[in-house]
């Protein structure tokens, strides 16, 4: 069967961020001959599927959207944690469900026209309606009534739990006490995006130009395969702390070619570890421009519990726990990053991740028997979906290898590799044409539900089939508490179901925050766990802003 036979119709959210690269390839007019150099040049990884903050998913969206576009809060650059943004101040009611924005003084977008409460109210709106597609639609379910809008379970968007007191005041109600509200409000999807834009233009309006934007910076020009320019907005808030007036993202995606542009002054900060040559990394490790520190984010497989065998929890148990993951990180990665037996990052705030299952061969083929596979007899053969998102590096392919390699060595079993272009891979994998799939998630915020949250049974992230009527009860329960002990101590409880009882995910290893940049010439960037730098905070010196 051919790829393009496997590849099935993209969802109509899918088709709408792929229509949405083209547009904005257009340049503003008057960006023509020759252009003087930015002050500060980025290699950003692949091009943007969108910059839309509703669509917007992959960290190459996510960085430049949150250069466009603000929220209520933003993070610190230093500690990432949220702080104010387009509102200046909050309460919070003594039960924790009722928080009371107050926007700031004289806002703008980018062209003039105020912004106003009412721009919070349709954007927060925009994401939870079922058309838009917005995949990460459920940081909003935890208002009240926002989970019953995107389902078509309410028809009245009035009576979602988020309304416009006057032009300067939102008053949002919780389901219940939320810890990591306030993080959700800083993170790019809950962005304010210029309601009277998009209004005009239906979904033609990040293909218009000049793009109305609320947060520090001006969309120039994005051309694909080339660049995203971005300029200062100077009608921004805090305009004045823009540190770097032009700031260019370039899409490349080959390490060679990135590292290439750096040692020869083209560029000035590479991001993400899949960047650089994965074979130069113990020589490039030892020069002061490598930083690395602890990061969230997680790199793990999913199994597709909707057919046999990877319906039954001793079968994924033994494909769990005949994976020698330090030969993984130690053969392939090569960059300290540390093995992971369950899904939340080491470090996360309030929390003690759970124990899972750990590597003993002599178990997973017990298992495996006791499944009715007794030295992989039986077991039909599978296949193994990963993607080549990994530029020259192939890091994905290497790791589908050695994986093939330890579950036929231990267990007896055949996997076929089944690799796809990114897009075609995410299209496959939500649409459950696989059997076990790499994956990856990268903390939303710092807290332990950004990463549990994504398997309950209701959450469109899930993407395993996987339902667990005790999983999901746990989870409730936790995200009603305000005692964060309490919190803690069920957050495990469900974390232990999902790595160790059930298994319908196996964690493979823990990323580790990466930058490459000269620190005598780049200031700025400063290491926190979300790994997360705002552009208008970074700049280079010997540009007169010092």
């Amino acid at each position: 069967m051919s790829l393009a036979s496997r590849i099935r119709e993209p969802s109509p959210g899918a088709w709408r961020r792929l229509w949405s690269l083209w547009p904005g390839l257009l340049l503003l007019a008057g960006c023509t001959g020759s252009e003087p150099r930015a002050d500060l040049v980025i290699i950003n990884g692949p091009d943007p599927e969108t910059l839309d903050p509703a669509l917007g998913t992959g960290l190459e969206d996510l960085r430049v959207i949150g250069a466009l576009f603000e929220g209520l809060a933003r993070n610190d650059p230093v500690t990432a944690l949220p702080i104010p943004g387009l509102a200046e101040s909050w309460e919070v009611s003594p039960d924790g469900r009722v928080y009371t924005f107050h926007l700031r003084d004289h806002l703008w977008w980018s062209p003039g026209q105020p912004i106003t409460a009412n721009d919070v109210i349709y954007s927060w709106r925009r994401v939870l309606d079922p058309r838009t597609a917005s995949e990460y639609a459920g940081q909003l379910f935890y208002i009240k009534n926002g989970e019953a809008y995107n389902s078509g379970k309410i028809q009245d968007p009035s009576l979602i739990g988020a309304q416009a007191l006057d032009a300067r005041t939102v008053r949002v109600e919780l389901n219940h006490p939320t810890a990591f509200f306030l993080d959700l409000c800083a993170f790019q999807t809950l962005a304010v995006v210029p309601r009277h834009f998009i209004e005009k233009y239906g979904e033609d309006w990040m293909r218009t130009r000049p793009l109305p934007t609320s947060g520090p910076y001006l969309l120039q020009q994005w051309r694909l395969n080339d660049k995203i320019r971005l300029v200062k907005n100077p009608f921004y808030w805090d305009a004045a702390h823009t540190r770097s007036a032009v700031v260019d993202c370039l899409p490349i995606s080959a390490p060679n070619t990135a590292l290439n542009l750096y040692q020869t002054g083209g560029a000035d900060i590479i991001w993400d570890r899949d960047n650089i040559p994965n074979e130069l990394m113990d020589v490039l490790s030892r020069r002061p421009d490598y930083h690395t520190f602890p990061y969230q984010g997680t790199y793990f497989l999913r199994c597709n519990t909707t057919h046999p065998p990877f319906n039954d929890s001793r079968v994924r148990q033994a494909l769990a726990l005949a994976i020698d993951k330090h030969r993984l990180v130690e053969k392939i990665l090569r960059g300290g990053e540390p093995v992971a037996d369950h899904l939340v990052p080491d470090g996360t705030a309030h929390y003690l991740p759970a124990t899972g299952l750990g590597y003993d061969p002599p178990r997973a083929r017990r298992l495996l028997a006791q499944a009715g596979y007794p030295g992989g007899k039986g077991f039909p053969h599978c296949n193994y979906l990963f993607d080549s998102a990994s530029g020259g590096e192939k890091i994905h392919e290497k790791v589908a290898v050695e994986l093939k390699q330890m579950w036929r060595d231990q267990l007896g079993i055949q996997v076929d590799l089944k690799q796809m272009e990114k897009q075609a891979y995410q299209v496959a994998q939500n649409h459950f044409d696989y059997d076990i799939s790499r994956s990856t998630w990268i903390g939303d915020y710092n807290d332990p539900n950004t990463f549990l949250d994504l398997f309950r049974s209701d959450n469109g992230n899930n993407r395993t089939g996987w339902k667990n009527a005790a999983y999901d009860a746990y989870m409730e329960d936790a995200n009603r508490q305000v005692d964060l002990t309490r919190r803690a101590a069920l957050l495990r409880e469900a974390e232990t179901i999902l790595v160790s009882e059930e298994a319908p995910i196996i964690p493979i290893y823990f990323y580790v925050g990466f930058t490459y940049y000269n620190p005598a010439r780049i200031k700025g960037i400063y290491p926190n766990l979300l790994d997360d730098h705002p552009l208008n905070a970074v700049w280079k010196t010997g540009l007169g802003k010092d």
